[in-house]
């Protein structure tokens, strides 16, 4: 199926380092750009405040380097266009 649609599988093996390095910088951006910049009363104001970066920001405005410098929901809109 990955084939068929034009992708690549993983590249690393199991127990390799290379597994984890995607989730690794996307988690490191939240914490960089939005929770080490501000207070949080309660764990509630935490949560609503990262999935509003998430939702908002780090899909549909921060533009990412790797896919073109386009926002991922951008890039993915246009992959779902070309495959129609």
């Amino acid at each position: 199926m990955l084939q068929k649609n034009g992708l690549v599988a993983s590249m690393s093996g199991k127990d390799h380092g290379y597994n984890n390095a995607p989730i690794e910088i996307f988690r490191g951006s939240p914490k960089n750009e939005r929770v080490h910049h501000q207070h949080f009363e309660t764990r509630m104001q935490a949560k609503s405040a990262i999935r509003e970066y998430i939702g908002i920001f780090y899909n549909r405005q921060r533009r990412h380097k790797r896919i073109g410098y386009l926002a991922p929901a951008v890039f993915a809109q246009s992959f779902t266009q070309k495959a129609a």
